[in-house]
Order: structure tokens, then sequence, then C-alpha cells
């Protein structure tokens, strides 16, 4: 009977890693990764090896810790109480997102609908206008801003609308077949979004290209190619993330990892992807559109 109380006691405690060198090393990455950027702006050559040092260390990191992870997971380590934390944990990183997006769709909102116009009203002391060229409308360079032409929506922006919104039924066809333990059906629905949103970073890449090539369409365009760039730019930097988080749940599902009872790290990478298509939609609506 004790040895049966112990077990179960032991089974009713949270799991609680042993202690890890990986955060001070992915510190000390980070801070190379810093110090190199730093001093490339100032013009030193050596900024980028430090650049690239830091990114093999952090490199290093993600793959020994997430790998270590797996393998408590895959081990027992984690039941009932540890995928529920996790689940909390994921919901409220994802909130933190919502609310890193909404800050940029802010400042987009009040660039077009207050301090444009405004400076397209300004008059001077003798009540004439202080840049009589400028109309106050947008899209906008401000007033003493370079000739640029806007993205349109029709073209690339469709297309790359259409191909998240096709990568998200791919992953929710993946989550049925892996509710069903049908493998093939959860490979062939990874694969297919791992696909998509490649080539939605392709094609991405290609728009930029156009931008600035052809469009005038910089950084340096005022206020609707700052922040053009900023949300389109953080927006595909989060699909780069989410493609390669799906590319690893690939592998694993491949090694035979989840099943219809264990498959937390495929759910939170699910939740990700979806609240990035959902991102997308406004983005498209707000930046491209209207």
């Amino acid at each position: 009977m004790k040895t049966n109380s112990a077990q179960v006691a032991m089974q009713e405690e949270y799991f609680v890693p042993q202690p890890s060198l990986y955060p001070v090393i992915l510190s000390g990455g980070m801070f190379l990764l810093a110090l190199g950027f730093i001093a490339m702006i100032n013009g030193a050559a050596f900024g980028k090896w430090i650049m690239l040092g830091g990114t093999a260390v952090i490199l290093y990191v993600l793959f020994g810790w997430f790998g270590r992870v797996i393998g408590e997971s895959q081990g027992g380590a984690y039941r009932e109480w540890e995928d529920r934390s996790f689940r909390y944990g994921m919901v409220w990183f994802i909130a933190t997102e919502v609310m890193f997006f909404a800050a940029f769709f802010a400042s987009l909102f009040y660039v077009r609908v207050i301090s444009v116009p405004d400076l397209g009203g300004m008059v001077g002391a003798h009540g004439t206008s202080l840049w009589p060229e400028f109309s106050g409308t947008w899209p906008s360079a401000g007033p003493q801003g370079p000739a640029f032409t806007p993205m349109g929506a029709w073209g690339i922006p469709a297309l790359n609308t259409a191909l998240l919104l096709s990568s998200g039924a791919t992953l929710t066809w993946a989550h049925w077949g892996m509710l069903r333990n049908n493998r093939r059906q959860l490979t062939l629905g990874l694969a297919a979004t791992v696909l998509l949103g490649s080539l939605f970073l392709g094609f991405q890449a290609y728009e930029y290209h156009h931008a600035y090539s052809e469009l005038g369409l910089t950084m340096g365009a005022g206020a609707y190619g700052a922040t053009f760039f900023m949300l389109t730019g953080f927006h595909g930097f989060h699909v780069t993330l989410g493609t390669i988080m799906l590319a690893v749940i690939l592998l694993r599902s491949l090694r035979g990892h989840f099943d219809a009872e264990r498959h937390f790290a495929f759910e939170a990478v699910a939740w990700y992807w979806h609240f990035v298509d959902v991102v997308w939609l406004l983005l498209f609506v707000f930046v491209y559109w209207v």
C-alpha cells in the first residue's frame, strides 16, 4: 500500500525539469547578436561575424533545448497538469501577440484618420496653407515625402490571401486526421500547409522587390511606406516562424509523435498559425484594399 500511495503522489506532482545552462547560453547568444548588429550599423566590418556567431549560439540552444523538451514529452513526463498549464501559457502568448499587432493597427488608424488630414488642413499665421500642394488624403508620404505608387490589393496580395486561407484549411484537415489517428492525412495536411506558407513568403519577397525597384515604395516613403512595411514585415516574420514550427511538427509526425490523446505541440502551432491567418485578413483589408 505504501508503494502504491507513493506512486500516486509522484504522479500528482507537477514536473520540474533539471537545472540547465541553456538560458545562460541563450542570453549570451542574444547579446552577441545585438552587439554585432550595433557594430555593423556603425560601420564595423567585424559586426556581421559577431552576428553570425550569436545566431549560431541561438540555433544551438534552440535545437538542444527544444530537443530536451520533446524528449521529456515523449518520455511521459508531461501529464494533465502540465498540459493544462502549457495551454494557458500559449493562450497568454497569443494574447500578447494580439496586443503587439493592435499597437501597429492603432498607429495606422491614427495616421490615416487624424494625422494626415490635420496636416492637409494646417494654415500659417497669415491664413495661408502651410503646404498648398498637399491634400491630406491617403495614401500619403507626407507634405514633402518622395513620390511612390501604392501597392494594389488585386495581384500578389490577393494571391497570398488565398494561399494563407488555404493553409488554414489544410492544417484543419491535418488536425482532423490526427484526432482520427489517420497518420497519412496528418502528414499530408501538414506538408501542404508548410508548402503554402513557403509560397506565401516567396511571393511576399517578390512583392517587396517590386515595391522597392519599380514603385518607389520604401521605408522612407513617408507614413504609408513606414506603416506598410512595419505591418507586413512583422507579419511576414510571424509567417516565417510559423512555417518553421509547422515543419518541425511535420518531422515529429513522420517519426510517430502525436495521437488523438497527446498532441499539445500540434495544437499550439495550429493556434498560432490561425492567429497569423486572421492578422493577414485584417492587413489585406486595411493596408491593401481600403
